[in-house]
């Protein structure tokens, strides 16, 4: 029976992955990063700290410092700020609505330290969300790809892998909910081909939550 619907973030509660990589373009390009903004649906998932090391390896052969992935992240945030505001993913409420008729706990497992979609979310989603049923990159220390995130999602809700469900739209997500051992769903929200969310192991692909929607009290019977 399943107990705890896990839902990322970024691309998932919010159709933010548009902004969240033309924010990053445009921050590490500054930092003579060399990248296209639609790298970084590649990377989505990961924490902000791990990306920028992973681009200052590409770039520069080395880690950057903690100096300056805090710079670096806080004018990420900073130019994320600047852009139109990102609206709530469409059909997301209505499958979180469904989720708690069902009985079901929603629990935020997310990459993401952006306060200005986490702050908004009793806003946006009020009585869905509770503090003590978040993980986010504030409360990790490996993140994804590696299973951590949702394992901490499972404690936090207190229920086994087998209770659980994942709605991730990021193949490194993916790979996390599955390293977990979670049912995990794909909603391609992005530019990334179907194939890349089935190779990292997503159990079943939709393209809205419109569609997830329709067959979500299918899949909890799984």
């Amino acid at each position: 029976m399943i107990k705890a619907a896990l839902f990322d973030m970024d691309g998932v509660i919010y159709d933010s992955m548009p902004n969240q990589s033309k924010a990053w373009h445009d921050t590490m390009t500054l930092y003579g990063v060399e990248c296209q903004p639609e790298d970084f649906y590649m990377y989505e998932g990961r924490t902000g700290f791990k990306t920028i090391n992973i681009l200052f390896n590409q770039s520069f052969g080395r880690d950057a410092t903690e100096e300056e992935k805090k710079e670096i992240y806080d004018k990420k945030c900073a130019r994320f700020l600047e852009l139109e505001k990102t609206k709530p993913m469409p059909g997301i409420l209505e499958v979180l609505t469904k989720v708690k008729e069902l009985g079901i706990t929603p629990v935020l497992v997310t990459g993401s330290g952006q306060f200005s979609l986490l702050d908004r979310l009793n806003a946006d989603f009020p009585g869905f969300f509770k503090k003590e049923l978040m993980v986010t990159a504030y409360d990790v220390k490996i993140g994804k790809p590696h299973p951590e995130p949702y394992l901490m999602g499972l404690k936090k809700a207190g229920v086994e892998a087998s209770e659980a469900i994942v709605i991730e739209n990021a193949p490194l997500g993916v790979e996390s909910g599955k390293a977990a051992g979670i049912y995990t769903i794909a909603v391609n929200t992005g530019p990334l081909p179907d194939k890349v969310l089935l190779e990292s192991g997503a159990d079943c692909v939709y393209h809205t939550m419109f569609e997830l929607l329709e067959d979500l009290e299918r899949l909890i019977q799984i």
